[in-house]
């Protein structure tokens, strides 16, 4: 990475940030913040008006497109999923500010008052709606009384009251207290969720009495629309009206349907073209300003360096200079360009979610892949859940992925992830736990298949064997822990913290190498000669020393955490087990279950599998990602890994619905 600082003459700059925009070589930085000594003698460049028009016809755009997303027909459910709806992209050519404003305005003229209009008449028949349903949800609580709806309220001798209370009990005790009073009810639903309608009647001087007792007790009934008339009479005539409104509303949106369908696509390019246009001319609010020249300040990277130079001076034509400085971590705090491969971008995203890596700091994103798809299927071990996988990410890379690089990049992922859980399932004896020896071999103590390799007998029986997976388990651990290690060893050396590289970092190898000798011999009863016990002693001792100098005396609980972070390993056993272990206890019960049911036993016993499977398949991958995902953040980045930095993010052109032509058409 290069800290970069241009000084463009004014006559120039539009040219030199049209290109910048286009090649997306330089990631912008406000001077104002960065460098605020600058503006001591020079000022910050006052915004062009032609940005706040840009803004404006965006908005006025935005405000027209989201009507028309909301009104728009949508796939739902799978079907979105597998077929999701893709706008053909237009294709655009460079033009001036004037002749895009007047496409925009002409567009507009045609069609913004009048989706304006629909869509807030649309707004006022739901809100007409909601008034009605209100009312004859009330309505229907006073069917059976009998009550005109204009009578409920204040009358000269009568003050009445509708609404519906939860304690029916209490609000007749304190009606009667009062002489002239009296109060019919209605008991509606049961349980818990009884409630009862009811109508108070008194006399006008128990007013003041009344409503107090009443607001206390009762939700009162309040009607929006109807002011008169029997309530099952209001009832079916509401019930027309509502019709009749759904019916205008049905017309309205039909026409708002038509528009997005010959609109909307036109209208989205419409306002990227205009967005990007007011990204150019915003940008300038983070330049600095002399007499007659522009001050641009950003990051690039080395290797784009000359390239960047010579792009730039053709455009100004001479009239720009250049500074590259090669930056540090503090106080310059640049930026971090992380370099994956296309097929490892689904990596790249799982890194995001911990801490993108600080500027020269070793980028883990393929090693922690790796390891996260071995762990994953290690931990899921199954060969049947494992071609699940697999097919369902091909079918992604195939089918999904030509309409989203995410999912593509993903079902990528998912594929190696399914290939690996297959492999380790079979290496164990695990096809959907013991479906294959149990309802084809007919003996479930059977083995897939016998076959010995090298001395080595396999396959594995997890169940009957789980020392053998574990100690495979704490091997991958002490092979993922130390490459920790040794990355440590390497980013302290490279980032010269010699001290750090040869205490903190160095000591568990000589910790290591000393600790499982020892360990070996009085554990494993592994009897070591004298020499060699003497030397695992010498490294123990060393390796100490070295891991106190670095943190003292609390060091020891490092130590004691380096263990653990070990032992955290034989969660690829435990999940390992529990997925087999599920899955031979559904073959089971199914199997159980089919053989009780007399006719249709086969049948149930396959739905029973189905059900069962899928369910453990989920679960038990949901578990698999999480702990691999926790292994690669505690455990292996815990030796080496730092991050808080931010990502190299360069100031581009970034189409999604439209594409550019070089060259007019004629």
């Amino acid at each position: 990475m290069k800290k970069t600082t241009l000084i463009v003459h004014q006559n120039y700059v539009e040219d030199v940030i049209k290109k910048l925009h286009e090649t997306g070589l330089m990631e912008i930085i406000n001077i104002s913040k960065n460098e605020p000594e600058f503006l001591e003698n020079n000022e910050t460049p006052t915004i062009s008006p032609e940005a706040e028009i840009c803004a404006n016809y965006e908005l006025r755009l935005s405000r027209i497109i989201d009507i028309l997303n909301r009104i728009k027909p949508k796939k739902t459910g799978l079907k979105a999923f597998l077929y999701p709806e893709l706008l053909e992209k237009k294709t655009v050519e460079d033009r001036p500010l004037e002749e895009i404003y007047s496409n925009i305005e002409g567009v507009l003229a045609e069609i913004e008052n009048q989706i304006i209009e629909n869509d807030k008449k649309i707004t006022e028949l739901n809100q007409q709606i909601d008034d009605i349903n209100s009312d004859i949800i009330q309505l229907n609580y006073l069917k059976d009384f009998g009550l005109d709806i204009s009578d409920v309220g204040e009358s000269e001798y009568l003050f009445i009251k509708t609404g519906k209370t939860k304690d029916i009990e209490k609000l007749r005790e304190q009606i009667n207290v009062l002489e002239k009073v009296d109060i019919f009810s209605k008991q509606f639903g049961s349980g818990k969720k009884i409630e009862w309608a009811v109508v108070v009647v008194g006399h006008i001087s128990e007013k003041n009495m009344l409503e107090k007792i009443c607001r206390e007790n009762i939700s009162e009934f309040t009607f929006n629309v109807v002011s008169s008339g029997l309530p099952k009479n209001l009832v079916k005539s509401l019930e027309i009206q509502k019709k009749n409104i759904e019916n205008e509303k049905e017309e309205i949106s039909a026409s708002l349907q038509v528009f997005a369908e010959e609109q909307l696509s036109e209208l989205l390019a419409l306002r990227e073209e205009i967005q990007l246009e007011r990204i150019r001319l915003e940008v300038a609010k983070n330049f600095g300003k002399t007499y007659s020249t522009y001050v641009i300040n950003g990051w690039i990277l080395e290797k784009a360096q000359e390239s960047f130079r010579n792009i730039l001076e053709s455009v100004a034509k001479g009239f720009i200079d250049f500074d590259f400085k090669t930056p540090s971590v503090n106080p310059d705090n640049p930026p971090t360009y992380i370099e994956t491969p296309r097929w490892a971008e689904g990596f790249k995203g799982l890194l995001s979610m911990f801490a993108i890596p600080k500027y020269n700091e070793i980028n883990p994103t393929i090693l922690m892949g790796f390891f996260f798809i071995l762990f994953f299927g290690v931990m899921l071990g199954d060969a049947g859940y494992g071609l699940v996988i697999l097919f369902l990410s091909v079918f992604g890379y195939i089918k999904l992925g030509k309409n989203s690089e995410m999912l593509r990049s993903w079902s990528f992922m998912g594929v190696w992830m399914g290939i690996v859980t297959t492999v380790f399932g079979l290496l164990t004896n695990s096809f959907f736990g013991d479906f294959v020896p149990r309802f084809f071999y007919g003996d479930p103590t059977l083995p897939l298949y016998s076959l010995n390799l090298g001395g080595v007998h396999l396959p594995l029986n997890s169940i009957k064997d789980p020392l053998t997976i574990l100690t495979i388990a704490l091997v991958f651990g002490l092979i993922h822990l130390n490459l920790g290690v040794l990355l440590g060893i390497y980013q302290a050396y490279k980032h010269r913290k010699y001290k750090e590289m040869l205490t903190a970092r160095f000591c568990w190898i000589p910790l290591q190498l000393g600790g499982g000798l020892l360990i070996s011999n009085f554990i494993l009863n592994m009897e070591l000669s004298t020499v060699l016990f003497y030397v695992a002693v010498v490294l123990v001792l060393v390796g100490i020393i070295q891991l106190f100098i670095s943190t003292g005396p609390i060091g020891f609980f490092d130590i004691t955490g380096y263990v653990g972070d070990w032992l955290s390993y034989a969660r690829l056993l435990a999940l390992g087990l529990a997925t087999t272990g599920m899955a031979l206890a559904f073959n089971v019960i199914s199997q159980l279950m089919g053989n009780m049911i007399p006719f249709v036993g086969i049948v149930v016993m396959i739905i029973l599998l189905i059900l069962a499977h899928t369910v453990n398949l989920g679960l038990q991958s949901l578990g698999a990602a999480i702990h691999s995902l926790r292994l690669q953040y505690v455990e292996f980045f815990n030796r080496f890994y730092e991050g808080g930095g931010h990502e190299f993010s360069p100031f581009k052109i970034k189409r999604k619905y439209t594409r550019k032509i070089e060259e007019r058409i004629e």
